[in-house]
């Protein structure tokens, strides 16, 4: 026996026939409606959420100030993996600094493998005279703002994608529980029952 393949119609629930319910266009214009709502709140929802990633990276970028810092002392074996024996090309310094304020502060940062005991070089504090890391460059930020936008984006699409399945799914149940019970009068009609 040879299998019989359906050919898909594009727009049959639109398309006038007999056998065409009620629930068969609303289905179709419920999907229609997600995906518009979906795509347009994607694009929406992404915009905003890369304008927000950019502002919080402008403001951290703005918030590190560097400053010129002499070493201490270095951390033995910090530029090496314990386990492993991989080479990092960043080894732990002690350093040394003064605010604007003339006030002397010592903290530690990485800093690049031939730092030697009183050789300077850059740290970054923030507003409050902490040393943090340095801000990150303008590839990162832009990769950051791209990434926050696009996660932002298909979460919002997916999350109306996925209301308006479960709207979708409840106009089938109702269908389904209408063409059973109009199975039940017709069934009556005719002598049968089912089940």
């Amino acid at each position: 026996m040879r299998k019989v393949r359906r050919a898909k119609v594009l727009g049959w629930r639109w398309r006038s026939n007999p056998l065409r319910r009620r629930s068969d266009v609303l289905e179709a214009w419920i999907v229609l409606a997600a995906w518009a709502a979906a795509t347009a709140g994607a694009v929406a929802a992404g915009m905003v959420g890369a304008q927000a990633a950019q502002r919080v990276v402008n403001e951290d970028r703005a918030g590190r100030r560097p400053v010129s810092a002499v070493v201490v002392k270095t951390v033995a074996g910090s530029g090496r993996d314990v386990v492993t024996g991989v080479r990092y090309d960043r080894v732990l310094a002690t350093v040394r600094w003064s605010d604007g304020k003339g006030t002397a502060h010592t903290g530690t940062v990485d800093v690049k493998p031939p730092a030697k005991p009183g050789g300077e070089v850059r740290a970054w504090t923030d507003a409050h005279g902490r040393l943090v890391s340095a801000p990150v460059n303008a590839g990162e930020a832009a990769t950051r703002v791209v990434l926050a936008g696009t996660g932002v984006g298909l979460a919002t699409g997916l999350t109306v994608l996925g209301g308006g399945q479960l709207v979708r799914l409840r106009v089938q149940r109702r269908a389904t529980e209408r063409w059973g019970a109009e199975w039940e009068r017709v069934g009556r009609e005719w002598g049968h029952t089912t089940g």
